[in-house]
């Protein structure tokens, strides 16, 4: 479905927009096993003194935090998408 506005295109294929958003909200699963693994190769080694304590800070004040809000936009942005297509399908009639 498209219409042209302005002389550009408004409008998506239903299944491309789904691939999409399939596609975004699997990211977020790929994120929280990167999460999971750095979580516990951190518990794994051994590492003691002050840059150990700052990078775990870090890694729980900053980074995972990070990666979990990118997680849940990559998921929320995918929702949309398939949102979308169910709803194009629906007025296309399809």
């Amino acid at each position: 479905m498209s219409q042209y506005a302005f002389g550009g295109m408004i409008g998506a294929d239903p299944e491309q927009l789904t691939h999409l958003g399939t596609t975004l909200s699997r990211q977020r699963t790929d994120i929280e096993a990167l999460m999971a693994t750095v979580t516990s190769a951190l518990a794994t080694t051994t590492w003691t003194g002050p840059a150990r304590q700052a990078f775990e800070q870090d890694w729980q004040a900053s980074f995972r935090m990070a990666l979990t809000r990118l997680g849940e936009a990559f998921d929320l942005a995918g929702r949309d998408c398939l949102m979308r297509a169910n709803e194009l399908r629906r007025v296309m009639g399809a």
